[in-house]
């Protein structure tokens, strides 16, 4: 293979990293909006949210586009058909962030007619964690840092522990005043949905450390 080549393969790669990162920037910034949407009240913001998961979906296509032009025309092996390859799984759990992200904003734009429930403190918490496991994992296939990796697979107990605690406090709203059913479980799935975003992160992460090490390490991590 000429310099030449190899210099345009390795740009190749580095343009599908850059358009990986691009989009899980994208995800990120509407786990925080979508939160922020909730606090702040911000039915606008919520609205925005909503329209972003659209971009989100196009990300996906051009991604899913440029991986199988590399495996046709490129035709990798190794560790660089190892990074393609999750590459298109990666972005599968980002698109689906996304449209987590889009429902809680619909829950946020619903919830924001109404009075407050609760002061919101544990959800905001979680939303911290769940977008640092995402940059995180994301980071650690980049730079193929399978140490990384194994951090954002233990940090998912995190969020999970904060998700139950919040489902508790909720459960309890409603049992002792029926009046507060629609709200708390608009906010169940808000919760919800910010546990299984916490989850996406393990999957990229796991996927990472077979990425790495060759092994699949799916529901052993304790």
């Amino acid at each position: 293979m000429s310099g030449h080549v190899v210099s345009s393969y390795d740009a190749d790669l580095n343009d599908l990293r850059q358009r990986i990162l691009t989009m899980g920037g994208l995800v990120e910034k509407m786990i925080a909006d979508a939160v922020k949407s909730l606090v702040d009240r911000d039915t606008e913001l919520a609205e925005r949210i909503i329209a972003m998961d659209h971009e989100v979906n196009n990300h996906e296509v051009v991604i899913d586009e440029r991986c199988l032009e590399l495996l046709a025309l490129r035709q990798p092996t190794g560790k660089d058909l190892r990074f393609i390859t999750l590459a298109l799984k990666i972005v599968t759990d980002l698109e689906r962030i996304g449209d987590k992200c889009a429902n809680m904003a619909k829950r946020a734009r619903q919830l924001n007619q109404e009075p407050p429930l609760k002061p919101y403190i544990d959800i905001p918490r979680m939303a911290h964690w769940v977008e640092v496991m995402i940059k995180e994992a994301l980071d650690a296939f980049v730079r193929g840092d399978d140490v990384l990796a194994v951090k954002v697979c233990k940090d998912d107990q995190m969020v999970d522990d904060l998700n139950e605690q919040v489902q508790r406090e909720l459960y309890s709203y409603m049992i002792e005043d029926p009046s507060t059913i629609s709200r708390a479980m608009r906010l169940t799935y808000i919760s919800k949905s910010l546990e299984r975003i916490a989850d996406h992160a393990t999957n990229i992460a796991e996927m990472v450390i077979f990425m790495v090490k060759g092994k699949d390490i799916r529901h052993t991590i304790a």
